[in-house]
């Protein structure tokens, strides 16, 4: 039988971040697995002790956004530490891409007879921000700015915040001048943003790159070049079901290593926690991570 350790963001979502880990460990704890629970006050205290479970032998569960599945996933990114994803955040996005149960019953079922599956992971390299893994996209943009005015929301929670903070980012923004450089061939593009996509979700459930799979060990680098404002608009609501893919202005292209740059200081994002300014640097890390799911 498992044992857990659940690292909790306390604020996960704007609440508590134990409310979803209430009925959850209820179930565990019925059938006989072990559960220790800790609470992190940061993102790199929770890769602390993520870490020191991991060392115990324990399987680690990242309760939290994507913010917390990002950070504790990429620490345990090339060690043997299974990782277990309770989605208590506003996004989730991973957890949807993996495909887990959103009720407690069906994700116990996953935690304790789910096999690890191994998936691919993001070494991010930038010289205005640590070194860092993480698991779903790096995204260099529009995106960026409107997950800034996201998390800094006060009054909106959940897809409200990420629509509120997109509307504001595209009003104001003006079009960049990228160089994509995608394992060697360098690509010159102008626009609203790019996002390397390891996962096919970001932002809310927006499918960004239906593409993208967790462990092919390659990004998918979503570009979405200059266009009228009122076609973004329109676009944007066509990531939820991945029809954007059918404008011409929309680009995928694919590789291991990517290097993004920009023609002016632009802010990056990924899993929804990094905030830092291009250039920016994207490795994949093929199989890194084991993941019950």
């Amino acid at each position: 039988m498992r044992h857990f350790t659940a690292v909790v963001n306390p604020t996960a979502g704007g609440s508590s971040g134990t409310a979803g880990l209430l009925p959850l460990a209820r179930l565990l704890r019925e059938a006989g697995a072990g559960l220790d629970t800790v609470y992190s006050r940061s993102l790199e205290h929770a890769r602390e002790l993520a870490l020191r479970a991991g060392e115990r032998g324990h399987v680690v569960l990242a309760v939290g956004g994507d913010g917390m599945a990002g950070g504790i996933g990429g620490a345990l990114s090339g060690t043997d530490t299974v990782l277990g994803l309770v989605p208590a955040g506003r996004g989730n996005d991973f957890a949807r891409a993996l495909g887990l149960p959103t009720d407690a019953p069906g994700l116990a079922a996953v935690l304790l007879g789910g096999e690890p599956r191994a998936v691919d992971t993001i070494e991010v390299e930038s010289a205005t921000h640590a070194r860092t893994c993480v698991l779903g996209s790096v995204y260099a943009g529009v995106d960026a700015v409107a997950n800034r005015h996201a998390n800094a929301s006060r009054i909106l929670r959940g897809a409200a915040s990420y629509y509120a903070g997109g509307l504001r980012a595209v009003l104001a923004w003006k079009p960049a001048h990228y160089r994509i450089t995608v394992d060697g061939v360098r690509h010159e593009r102008t626009g609203y943003t790019v996002v390397a996509a390891n996962s096919g979700f970001y932002g809310f459930g927006r499918n960004i790159a239906p593409g993208a799979r967790l462990d092919d060990g390659l990004l998918d680098v979503v570009v979405i070049r200059e266009a009228p404002k009122r076609l973004f608009f329109a676009m944007m609501n066509e990531l939820k079901t991945g029809a954007h893919l059918n404008r011409p202005q929309v680009e995928i292209l694919r590789g291991k290593e990517i290097r993004v740059e920009a023609d002016r200081p632009l802010p990056y994002g990924a899993d929804g926690e990094v905030d830092a300014t291009l250039p920016v640097t994207l490795r994949v890390r093929p199989g890194a991570l084991r993941v019950l799911a």
